[in-house]
């Protein structure tokens, strides 16, 4: 029927020699049809100067943001590594003292970076680096970097996941909003109509094609931060399970994208309202709807101030041991049990230093103390989350920005892990010292001094990040979060394409 014939098809795509097959064979043939509707929306996309400028800007956005982030990333583990080196040397290289005033005298905890923090440097910036650990106390993390940045960083700093989060679904929309609503405006989609094209390998195959630029984009990406993560010799003992779980977050976030573009610019038929209402959602998806949920969960689950949950530990922290006081309620009771329980009337028959014994007993107190008051900004933290979860309901980029930031070990979870990692050494070291002062001293005997070989038998602080499986564990109402909204894109656009 159409021998030797060109057909005009689907806007400005001309297929020719049609010889062998109608459009009532070809549809036999769905998938190839699909392919040559995507290959044309590449080629048309592509064409223009709009895709030409948008993804220079992108990709130039992309390798300014790739490359600042590296040079923080060199830097803040050079700055990792020295630090380290250098307080590991000040603890072992004390003079002789007393193991509780050595405890007194503390050490520092650092939090390591993570080559995926390159990516997605999440809340780092605003949470200490190190921890100060001394006998009797629980120190908060210090240091953070946002307190060394000009005014200039409230208007927010450019990194690989600004772009990848904001910028690349902003650019699906500049690309995608006229695909199906350009055909309205030029009356195209009659004539496909009338011969005999499904609308739904249409829409199908600009979504492909649409898609397939996107992931192409996408890939370049990762490559290039691929390269820049070779150039830190860290490629050996990167996770290239949580690498590939990354991007493949960001692949599911771009196809809701994809999805909703499409959707608008089928509705919508003028293209520049199309492209208006698309923006409007990008808005509302990326903008307003985080800093909202922001807002919504500090007023139904606020954290105690400072100066509150100091105060709440301190009073607790008096009406029990206190190792430094002797004379207390506390302590009688203590020494009273413990001559009863080794059978003598007097501290000094003690087969240890009663001091070190009373010390221990006081860090034991104390850190239960924390750890009640730690675990009840635990519970607001795990309430804050839970509201969080119950909001990314509403928008794909809620999910899309906690996974990112766990898989990347830059979210508020591995920082509480850090923390508690923290608290367990500096347990262990106050129980090594107090250990050493109570066994090889006698009671009164503050004189006593340990020597060197006492520092240096203090392991290394070691801190290890959550695994993958744990990541996942922690983040299943993420996950669930994003599907969700992959299957709810996937079914409104295909049920809009029966709409054509």
């Amino acid at each position: 029927m159409f021998q030797d014939q060109q057909l005009l098809c689907l806007g400005h795509f001309c297929e020719k020699d049609w010889r062998k097959a109608s459009f009532a064979n070809h549809e036999k043939l769905p998938k190839t049809m699909i392919w040559k509707i995507a290959k044309k929306e590449v080629r048309e996309i592509t064409r223009s100067g709009q895709f030409t400028i948008s993804l220079g800007i992108v990709l130039l956005l992309m390798m300014v943001a790739t490359l600042l982030s590296y040079r923080h990333y060199q830097q803040t583990n050079k700055q990792y590594e020295g630090a380290r080196v250098s307080e590991r040397s000040i603890w072992e290289n004390q003079d002789n003292k007393n193991p509780h005033s050595a405890a007194h005298y503390g050490t520092y905890a650092f939090k390591p970076k993570y080559p995926l923090s390159l990516i997605d440097p999440g809340v780092d910036r605003y949470l200490g680096i190190s921890v100060y650990l001394e006998a009797h106390k629980r120190n908060e993390a210090q240091f953070m970097a946002a307190a060394d940045q000009t005014g200039l960083s409230r208007f927010g700093s450019i990194t690989p996941d600004f772009v990848l989060l904001f910028l690349i679904p902003l650019f699906i929309i500049l690309i995608g909003h006229n695909v199906v609503s350009k055909e309205h405006e030029k009356g195209t989609l009659r004539l496909v109509k009338s011969q005999g094209v499904s609308m739904r390998s249409l829409v199908a195959g600009k979504w492909l094609g649409m898609y397939a630029l996107i992931l192409g984009i996408t890939g370049f990406t990762f490559l290039m931060l691929t390269i820049f993560l070779s150039q830190t010799n860290v490629l050996t003992g990167l996770d290239w399970g949580t690498f590939g779980l990354v991007f493949f977050t960001y692949l599911i976030y771009y196809a809701i994208f994809n999805s909703i573009v499409l959707i608008g610019s089928i509705h919508i038929k003028h293209a520049s309202l199309s492209l208006v209402s698309l923006l409007a959602i990008w808005m509302i998806t990326c903008l307003a709807l985080p800093k909202a949920s922001t807002t919504i969960t500090d007023l139904l689950h606020p954290y105690p101030t400072q100066q509150q949950f100091t105060a709440a530990i301190e009073k607790d922290k008096a009406q029990g041991l206190d190792g430094h006081t002797p004379w207390s309620a506390a302590a009688k009771k203590l020494e009273k049990e413990t001559l009863k329980a080794y059978k003598v009337s007097k501290l000094e028959d003690l087969p240890f230093n009663y001091d070190g014994y009373r010390m221990q007993k006081g860090e034991e107190h104390e850190a239960k103390v924390y750890f009640e008051h730690y675990k009840a900004l635990r519970r607001t933290y795990q309430q804050q989350k839970k509201v969080y979860n119950r909001l990314s309901v509403l928008s794909p980029y809620l999910p899309v920005r906690f996974l990112s930031m766990s898989l990347a070990h830059t979210d508020y979870g591995t920082h509480w892990h850090f923390l508690d990692a923290a608290e367990k050494y500096r347990l262990q070291l106050q129980k090594t010292l107090n250990g050493d002062f109570a066994k090889n001293s006698a009671y009164g005997n503050w004189a006593y001094k340990a020597d060197k070989s006492l520092w240096a038998k203090i392991p290394r602080f070691s801190y290890s990040p959550p695994k993958l499986g744990q990541i996942i564990r922690k983040n299943t109402w993420s996950i669930i979060s994003l599907f969700f909204w992959f299957i709810l894109s996937m079914a409104g656009f295909l049920w809009s394409a029966k709409k054509i």
